[in-house]
């Protein structure tokens, strides 16, 4: 399996609540956000990782740059693609993302300030992993709701099989997209026609993959908690060190 984090965004929402570091650098729990995604996703047995980061965070770049694995011996390490692009939106980043994607079969994308327990996103990928080869998408979604403006799921109840994304919540919803997308080369062209047309938005291109007929699969995967704001962090070290009491 393969995977990409999208750690491009300028991260200005912590930097006007006195956050001064970029994004992908904060620390929670005492490690750096994308450093802590890099070695579960070492855990989950990656082959190859690609993280696109923006012109204007060169200290990402230097800490990616000489990036060594802690969690996985060097020879199990996986291959670290580092793509430095400023893009106009988070379905830009993921387009620039998918060049270095396409060919290599199922992989899974993160926003960079995405948390979760790493028992729940291992359960994750083997779903993933494991899906049937007519799956062609398979989101992570959350029950959890904390998000200024989320975007809300409606999946059929028996095979979770999505139909439809929706920015205002529906009667007896149950879930929002969690920011993890497991894709495919069908999502891939699906996000291509997107970029032609200047779709723009990540839940734009994610109902085009239910409009256009794509087999797209929700998968609750418990609590997600996204890193906007700096009230933000220290909720999400405590729901961590929750999950290790």
């Amino acid at each position: 399996m393969n995977f990409a984090i999208i750690a491009a965004g300028e991260g200005s929402r912590l930097a006007q609540e006195g956050v001064m570091l970029p994004k992908p650098l904060v620390e929670i729990d005492h490690q750096p956000m994308i450093s802590r995604l890099l070695e579960i996703f070492a855990r989950c047995g990656a082959k190859r990782i690609v993280v696109c980061v923006n012109e204007f965070m060169p200290e990402v770049k230097e800490y990616l740059a000489d990036y060594q694995f802690e969690s996985v011996d060097a020879g199990h390490a996986p291959e670290l693609i580092l793509k430095v692009k400023t893009t106009p939106s988070s379905m830009h980043t993921m387009a620039e993302i998918a060049e270095e994607m396409e060919g290599h079969g199922r992989w899974i994308a993160t926003t960079v300030d995405t948390i979760f327990h790493e028992s729940d996103f291992r359960r994750y990928v083997e779903a993933w992993e494991s899906a049937p080869e007519s799956t062609d998408v398979m989101m992570a979604v959350t029950g959890f709701v904390d998000d200024e403006k989320p975007l809300w799921v409606v999946a059929d109840a028996e095979d979770m099989r999505i139909e439809a994304f929706l920015d205002e919540c529906p009667e007896d919803a149950r879930y929002i997209s969690g920011g993890i997308y497991g894709l495919s080369d069908a999502a891939i062209g699906v996000l291509r026609r997107c970029m032609a047309q200047d779709v723009s938005r990540m839940r734009n291109y994610q109902r085009r993959l239910v409009s256009e007929g794509l087999d797209v699969r929700a998968f609750p995967m418990g609590k997600i908690i996204d890193v906007d704001h700096a009230a933000d962090i220290e909720t999400a070290c405590e729901f961590l060190r929750e999950g290790n009491e």
